[in-house]
């Protein structure tokens, strides 16, 4: 389809309705993938409540693998592997994608101590990007048979090689300590506990973080049972603007400009006047920067912290944007040569920046009792987004061209305040922590907000907190 799409571009100086056709029909293609995550993240509150972070994973691996297996299944030819079954298999796929989207931030956030949340998250996208590599290449590879069905079968039955390396690994992994205390079995929680931390359960470190999980739970207890109807009514947990905090940075990522470029990367290439060989290796040379940069991520996001990543990263991606549109403007090669540079810091600066913070931002701001909830709706979120904007690319490159670009410069421009002035950092705050920040905050913009360098470290809450009163009373 991208190739088709291509093809009728260059033989045609204007848009002409069948381009159109093609174009919608390629994002609707790409497009039913984020579709069936968004549906899925949106429905499986009740179900992750009842059977835990451990037990609800290999459900999603299932799924996840199962449009690996469609298309190998397929019967050769391009004939027999219509559309509609293409589609099916991108659902399905994508429900349990975005199952998995939302239950691994929640799980590692629920597990790991607040000094390496943010770098257990960010490696956790390192290697997702790892196999955004792998298909990268696996693309430039069957690049050289196109006209056999291995090349399109190959790539898609490929998927299947991670979910079971990833199943394999399950029986290592424990449950959520904070999943089993609410669920009353306290002995279990703080087994798990101190083999998290290395210790024995009489240890005081560990019955101290353990009374601090149970103190939590009491308290959210204590000011009422969770549920949907906390997104349309205030209360002092401030569930509903968390829920909201956490959907936004899943909301900027995606209008941010990332699957503008990172969905039809080969085609953009192309249009630049690579040959397709050529935009395909690109392609994967860019995956390996993505990747680098994402493992750069992993040390910049617990010493800056959340705020500074999103707000110096929406800057930087700004200016990228310009750095294509103006590139593409040109039609000349030096300034070809321009707009391809642009793609590759563009990537940079995301994964260094804003792959990883929408992913942790929403398992750490919201309670206990809606984290579950908070994290698949930011999950849909981010499968709305990409949805929309996988849709509408193909048709909005063939209609105004090197501007689309400039609309998401425009975009990261406004993210700027909203980051500055709306989010609330969270490094090295305990997730219990992160509750008491949002219940000594005041409607609309906080005083935290504003001062983002006034972090409550982990371990030093008490003591900070406690030394602010001599200090008000002399």
């Amino acid at each position: 389809l991208h190739l088709h799409v291509r093809r009728s571009r260059r033989s045609h100086s204007r848009t002409d309705n069948r381009n159109v056709r093609l174009g919608l029909l390629c994002g609707c293609f790409n497009g039913h993938g984020p579709w069936g995550k968004a549906r899925s993240a949106t429905r499986y509150r009740t179900w992750m409540h009842n059977l835990g972070r451990w037990r609800s994973t290999p459900s999603c691996i299932i799924l996840c693998g199962t449009d690996g297996l469609i298309a190998y299944h397929l019967s050769r030819g391009w004939q027999a592997a219509n559309t509609a079954v293409q589609i099916v298999g991108r659902i399905v796929a994508g429900v349990g994608n975005g199952l998995m989207t939302s239950t691994v931030p929640v799980w590692l956030s629920e597990t790991c101590k607040p000094e390496y949340r943010g770098r257990l998250v960010a490696g956790a996208l390192a290697a997702n990007i790892t196999g955004l590599c792998t298909a990268q290449w696996l693309n430039f590879g069957m690049g050289y048979i196109p006209t056999h069905s291995v090349s399109w079968r190959f790539p898609l039955a490929f998927q299947c090689f991670y979910a079971i390396i990833t199943t394999a690994m399950l029986p290592f992994l424990a449950e959520s300590p904070r999943w089993l205390a609410q669920q009353g079995r306290r002995s279990e929680a703080l087994a798990v506990m101190a083999r998290l931390v290395g210790r024995p359960v009489d240890d005081p470190e560990v019955q101290s973080m353990f009374d601090a999980i149970l103190k939590g739970l009491q308290h959210e207890y204590e000011a009422g049972k969770g549920s949907w109807k906390l997104f349309f009514t205030s209360d002092k947990l401030h569930s509903r603007r968390r829920v909201l905090l956490g959907a936004g940075t899943q909301f900027m990522q995606q209008w941010g400009g990332i699957n503008v470029v990172n969905y039809y990367l080969p085609v953009i290439f192309e249009g630049l006047g690579l040959q397709r060989r050529l935009a395909l290796a690109f392609s994967g040379c860019n995956a390996i920067n993505l990747l680098f940069s994402t493992v750069g991520g992993v040390f910049l996001v617990d010493r800056f912290g959340r705020k500074p990543l999103m707000f110096w990263g929406a800057l930087a991606q700004c200016i990228c944007f310009v750095w294509v549109a103006t590139g593409l403007s040109q039609d000349s090669d030096p300034w070809r040569s321009v707009a391809v540079t642009g793609v590759f810091l563009f990537f940079t600066s995301f994964g260094m920046t804003w792959i990883a913070v929408p992913w942790m931002y929403p398992a750490e701001v919201n309670t206990q009792r809606m984290r579950i909830a908070g994290a698949g709706i930011a999950t849909a979120t981010n499968w709305i987004c990409n949805y929309a904007v996988v849709l509408v690319t193909p048709v909005a490159l063939e209609s105004i061209s090197w501007r689309y670009y400039v609309v998401y410069a425009v975009l990261n421009v406004c993210f700027i305040p909203i980051v500055k002035f709306f989010y609330v950092e969270t490094r090295g705050c305990s997730l219990e922590q992160i509750d008491a920040l949002f219940e000594g905050s005041v409607a609309g913009v906080d005083a935290l907000t504003s001062d983002s360098d006034n972090v409550i470290t982990a371990g030093k809450a008490d003591v900070e907190m406690v030394e602010q009163v001599p200090s008000a009373a002399r």
